[in-house]
């Protein structure tokens, strides 16, 4: 008889011979969906046919071109600068730093360095004469540390910071000042001579023992030298700054001390202080006018009595201020004790860098381990190596948990039978990935985007996770391969199958992280941008070099070697047969061959008119329903679907030739198969589980309003270390802040002089702002000039008066008196400058308390240059700097007259101290008045911001939510778009974006429950987990829309097929977050391995269980369905008995329908193509060639060939 035409293309008026009165037809709605991805994975079947053709090329390519991106890593650059990494990039604060290192320069003025001593035993009052003798004890060890670098010896006198040096003429008494004028040392003992021992500066003069601050009597020292010259104006400069008798007149703590000097008030009584009492109000340094150091500054844990007396303290602090490295280098260069050795301020760096590690060092060993205090010790360079620490790549954590990941894949993906295992696939696969990682990174690299510690630490192991999840899933499809996949198309059949959920799980994580990078903390956009690159060539390499290596491995099985040890052959080798659909007429099958698969071409036609799918199978077949089915017949019962029409449909899978054990046929897809899908669709069920998922979604959202805002610095520092025992100890007795209301140019500081007090007045009536003491002005500059103004106007009116100063001399007048003379005569006018009847009536300050404007600028050079210890307790920092000028009574050439003017001031700053911040709503508070101080004054023309940490790491909270809602809701948009567009049906993208919208709320309030703080670390995550929750929901919704049948059926069959790739994604990723635990910095734990784990559990529980739920609920029609019609062409079958399915003739279709070809598999139990899926015999029906009627035709078996050669 003949045969039909080719299966390749059926003519329209192709008639099957007559074998059965009616055909089965299977009909569905024409949809553009339908046929749009239809191509879309004609072009994957495509790309998949064209890497296994070169496969070989393909592989050493892609591997080339990634190890070429990881090359880059050689060129990254761990950014550890808090600044850098925490400043909003483009934000005001942002733009005001900038503004302050244009006039100021890169560095603070000075760096801090802290002792805080506690009492062992919690509560225990501190104020005694032993605790501040052990103080004194650590302090004193700390203050002798010496650093010997570039053959030379540092100490704390050589490097400490000094503020306000005078300049003196007198050049003998300028060298001892030099060498006596004490360090800036905050202390509590600085109430008591002690505080003397900490100041290391010594000068020597002829017949006197050494003068230290221990000894010293300035106005002892000074009477005894004025016989050397005139001191008058250092005299003045004293008793400005009223230093009096400095340490000597303070009393001692212990005053047996036998070097207690007899000028100190309980010398003689030899009776210990009042330590409470001296400490009352704080203590003052060796100037009681400028060097006061507030009680807050000192003392932690204060209890006061009912009239505000204090009692008791549980904390002291000292405070070292050391020079910064451009202050240290500007200080010895060109000094003969760095001449030789090539100074450089990388070298003053690296001095400071050494003393203060063993500042630190040295401070936590000064006292005894059995003694009642204990000394917490740190350092800016602390901070500083906490930090670089924080960024290190942890080898030993990286190696073990790539190992880890090798392990589970290569375990997961072994089978009994050799010819079906993939731990080759699953070794190469991770190592693929880890390759793509370091590629992404390395790309970032050459970007210029720098790496910080979320990079180094976290990123590594989120990557991988995220990566393997493809990994498996593709391994899986290409296992499920529709038996009868000819050879050639293995690949390709593949990714034509799992390309869009692929696609659609990138494309996703990386839209998410890349909305992330709206963060605008930079460390955090720059980890959000390095996450969305390694995520694409995470893509890119699963797409593109991984079915190169499915490839090479179907080389192998086809060849039956073994798995891994790929050059053995594999002991379950058995023939492989390939019988194709015309030549099972005879119903004659081979000897020896128990299985047989056909491989079926069916065609389609599409009928314009009615737009209906016709698809016609040809002649006639038996197929036997599973004997067990716990969903009922209709759930494996054949039938088409989407996949029929794509060419993806699995079919009904054979067994192995080769016996395996028992244990071995349980799988994950067994188990949704026959146990989870059956429990889970059942209705009591899915009532449970809307109810359960329904109070978790209720109890999310009252744990998302106990989430607070904030960062914490011990957040970060790994607990148990002394520096977080140090940072725990500030937060709570120390919470001290100093910041600066900066003052700009663009404005006339002259004619502003009451804004900028009033100003100052608002800004001091912050909640937050701690207030000067109430015998003390305020520390501003502008104050400390107008008082000096009004100081030295004063002396004038008292020389005037007693006709020391005339219209025409101010010789025999006071210091003071002849600079208010020269500063009365200046007009500010070039070409008349001096005017000598201004002295009589004008003022140095008018009686509103205003600077007169034509002299604020000349005024500001005399201050300058004349009070250098004003100018430093000011803290002013002007900009352009007043110029230099020197004053000398006794010239009266008109030249020393005239009085450079300051040029207009474009930088200026009032210090304050803010206290009482410890939770960041404290911090919002202080930030939000101080923003609306100087917004107010905006409004009077005066330009100024605040400055200082709390408004560079702090500011960020007053928008983050807001930015963090913004990020959710645009990204839910974009991941609805993208499903949208790559589903082609909007209503299974809405359920995965609601599932998502859930899953980010349960992460949220999940937080609170567990005290984690939201800040902008905590965002990232929770915006990157809706891309990451894509990966459990795309796979299950791609499942239900491209199975036809009832809704359980398909959430059934959605779930046969997803289950397993989505629990080892799952597992994969919480294998690659594992290594986050055991991390040092329980910050890497708490905000990212904990909240990481929290959302891959969410993401399991809402894809697997609550997704198919509502899918079978509320799901989306079925794109293709099962119908029979009754017509002149085409009429009702009979239902088949016991379920099967028969083939039979199909009458002539009309000439108007078009024509689609597709394949559908038919099991007759041949054996398995190779790498195909196998069933355990229990589950497969038998085949019986009596079930099968005559079929003409002769048998023709044709073996395999050989195996075929790969590129």
């Amino acid at each position: 008889m003949a045969r039909p035409p080719p299966l390749e293309e059926l003519p329209p008026d192709y008639t099957p011979p007559a074998r059965s009165p009616a055909p089965q037809v299977l009909d569905g709605s024409l949809k553009t969906p339908l046929w749009l991805r239809a191509y879309f994975q004609g072009l994957l079947f495509s790309l998949g046919c064209g890497i296994q053709r070169h496969c070989g090329k393909v592989l050493f390519l892609g591997l080339l071109a990634l190890g070429a991106l990881a090359l880059g890593l050689r060129v990254a650059v761990i950014e550890t600068d808090l600044e850098q990494l925490w400043v909003e990039a483009g934000s005001r604060v942002s733009q005001e730093l900038q503004y302050t290192r244009e006039k100021l320069g890169e560095e603070a003025a000075y760096t801090s360095q802290m002792l805080i001593q506690t009492a062992r035993r919690d509560g225990e009052n501190i104020l005694t004469p032993e605790a501040l003798g052990l103080h004194l004890q650590a302090a004193l060890t700390a203050s002798k540390v010496q650093v010997s670098l570039y053959g030379k010896s540092w100490d704390l006198n050589k490097i400490c910071y000094k503020s306000g040096v005078p300049l003196i003429e007198n050049g003998m008494i300028e060298r001892m000042i030099e060498k006596l004028f004490p360090c800036v040392i905050l202390t509590p003992l600085d109430c008591f001579w002690e505080g003397a021992k900490l100041q290391g500066g010594s000068a020597y003069l002829p017949g006197r023992p050494d003068i230290q601050w221990t000894n010293l009597d300035p106005e002892q020292l000074l009477e005894e030298l004025g016989s050397f010259g005139s001191l008058e104006g250092f005299r003045e400069l004293l008793d400005k700054a009223q230093v009096g008798q400095a340490y000597v007149g303070r009393p001692c703590l212990h005053p047996d001390d036998l070097h207690c000097p007899p000028s100190a008030p309980n010398h003689h009584s030899r009776q210990a202080p009042h330590v409470a009492q001296e400490l009352s109000g704080g203590c003052h340094g060796v100037s009681h006018k400028f060097m006061h150091w507030q009680e807050e500054l000192l003392l932690g844990g204060v209890v006061r009595d009912p009239q505000g007396q204090l009692l008791r303290a549980e904390a002291l602090q000292s405070t070292f201020l050391l020079m910064s490295p451009r202050q240290l280098y500007e200080h010895f260069r060109g000094d003969y004790q760095t001449h030789d050795i090539g100074w450089s301020e990388l070298q003053a760096g690296t001095v400071l860098q050494a003393w203060q590690r063993r500042f630190v060092q040295l401070a936590q060993e000064a006292l005894p381990e059995n003694a009642s205090q204990q000394i917490h010790a740190f350092s800016s360079t602390t901070l500083d190596d906490i930090l670089h620490a924080f960024s290190e790549v942890s080898a030993a954590r990286v190696v073990g948990g790539y190992l880890l990941m090798l392990t589970y894949a290569c375990v997961t993906m072994l089978r009994w039978d050799c010819a079906q295992s993939q731990g080759a696939v699953g070794l190469a696969g991770v190592l693929l990935v880890a390759l793509a990682v370091a590629s992404g990174l390395g790309l970032c690299a050459f970007l210029g985007i720098t790496f910080n510690a979320a990079t180094t630490q976290v990123l590594p192991f989120l990557a991988l996770g995220i990566g393997v999840d493809d990994i498996f899933l593709l391994a899986h499809a290409f296992t499920e391969a529709p038996p009868g996949t000819p050879l050639q198309e293995r690949t390709g059949e593949c990714l034509q199958r799992t390309g869009t959920s692929v696609a659609l799980t990138s494309i996703n994580n990386m839209v998410a992280f890349f909305m992330a990078a709206l963060v605008p903390i930079p460390a955090l956009r720059a980890f959000s941008l390095q996450a969305a690159i390694v995520v694409s060539c995470n893509f890119a390499a699963v797409m593109l070099v991984f079915p190169a290596i499915l490839s090479l491995d179907l080389h192998r099985r086809h060849c039956q070697r073994l798995d891994v040890l790929c050059c053995f052959s594999s002991p379950c080798s058995a023939q492989v047969i390939q019988i194709l659909p015309q030549e099972l007429g005879d119903r004659t099958v081979p000897v020896g061959i128990a299985h047989l698969t056909a491989t079926v071409q069916a065609f389609t036609h599409c009928d314009v008119s009615s737009q209906h799918v016709v698809t016609i199978l040809p002649p006639q077949a038996h197929l036997v329903p599973p004997s067990s089915d716990p969903l009922g017949s209709e759930l494996f019962s054949p039938g088409g679907s989407t996949r029929d029409l794509l060419g993806q449909e699995e079919g009904t899978r054979q067994k192995a030739t080769c016996k395996s054990l028992p244990c071995a046929r349980w799988n994950l897809a067994h188990f949704a198969r026959y146990q989870f899908a059956p429990l889970l669709l059942q209705s009591h069920t899915k009532a449970m589980v809307l109810v359960l998922f329904g109070f978790l979604l209720g109890l999310s959202l009252y744990g998302a309003t106990l989430v607070q805002d904030g960062l914490a610095l011990t957040d970060v520092v790994p607990r148990g270390t002394k520096e977080h025992a140090f940072l725990s100890t500030q937060l709570r007795y120390f919470s001290l802040y100093e910041v600066a209301l900066v003052t700009q140019g663009g404005f006339d500081y002259t004619h502003s002089q009451r804004a900028l007090f009033d100003l100052h007045q608002r800004f001091s009536s912050l909640k937050a702002v701690l207030p000067p003491p109430a015998t003390q002005a305020p520390r501003t500059w502008l104050h400390y000039y107008r008082n000096w103004l009004q100081g030295i106007q004063a002396a004038f009116d008292q020389d005037w008066a007693s006709g020391l100063i005339t219209h025409h001399s101010y010789r025999n007048g006071s210091e003071d008196g002849a600079l208010a003379y020269k500063l009365l005569i200046q007009t500010g006018d070039a070409q008349e400058p001096l005017d000598f009847n201004q002295l009589t009536t004008r003022k140095l300050v008018d009686k509103n308390g205003l600077i007169p404007p034509e002299l604020f600028y000349m005024g500001l050079t005399v201050w300058v240059s004349s009070d250098p210890l004003g100018l430093a307790a000011s803290q002013a920092n002007f900009y352009p700097p007043p110029p230099e000028w020197l004053h000398d009574k006794y010239d009266t050439t008109g030249e020393n007259l005239r009085i450079p003017a300051a040029q207009p001031l474009e930088f200026a700053q009032f210090p304050f101290l803010l206290r009482g911040l410890q939770k960041t709503a404290d911090f919002v508070e202080a930030i939000e008045g101080a923003r609306e101080a100087c917004t107010e004054a905006g409004r009077a023309g005066v330009r100024a911001y605040p400055s200082g940490s709390p408004f560079l790491f702090w500011e960020q909270y007053l928008g983050l939510r807001r930015c963090f809602l913004l990020a959710v809701c645009i990204l839910l948009v974009c991941t609805f778009l993208v499903c949208a567009l790559l589903l082609l049906n909007p209503w299974t993208a809405g359920f995965i974006v609601l599932v998502l919208a859930m899953m980010t709320v349960e992460l949220f309030g999940i937080m609170g429950f567990l005290g984690i703080k939201l800040s902008a670390i905590p965002v990232v995550i929770l915006v990157a987990s809706v891309g990451i929750g894509v990966e459990f929901t795309v796979h299950v919704a791609l499942g239900f829309l491209t199975v036809q049948g009832s809704r359980n059926l398909r959430a059934a069959r959605a779930l046969e097929h997803t289950f397993a790739p989505v629990t080892d994604g799952a597992i994969s990723t919480l294998l690659g977050l594992l290594m986050l635990a055991g991390s040092n910095f329980d910050f890497i734990v708490r905000y990212f391995f904990v909240v990481l784990t929290v959302l891959t559990l969410l993401g399991l529980l809402h894809g697997l269980v609550l997704l198919p739920v509502l899918l079978s609920i509320l799901g989306p029609p079925p794109e293709v369905v099962q119908m029979y019609k009754e017509s002149p062409e085409v009429l009702r079958p009979p239902a088949p008995r016991g379920g099967g399915l028969r083939w039979g003739m199909s009458p002539t279709l009309p000439q108007s329908f078009a024509r689609v070809t597709t394949s559908m598999t038919v099991a007759l139990h041949p054996p398995p193509l190779p790498g195909a899926y196998i069933h355990p015999a229990s589950e497969e029906p038998t085949w019986s060639p009596a079930a099968t009627p005559a079929a003409s035709g002769s048998s023709n078996i044709n073996s395999m060939g050989p195996c075929p050669a790969t590129e």
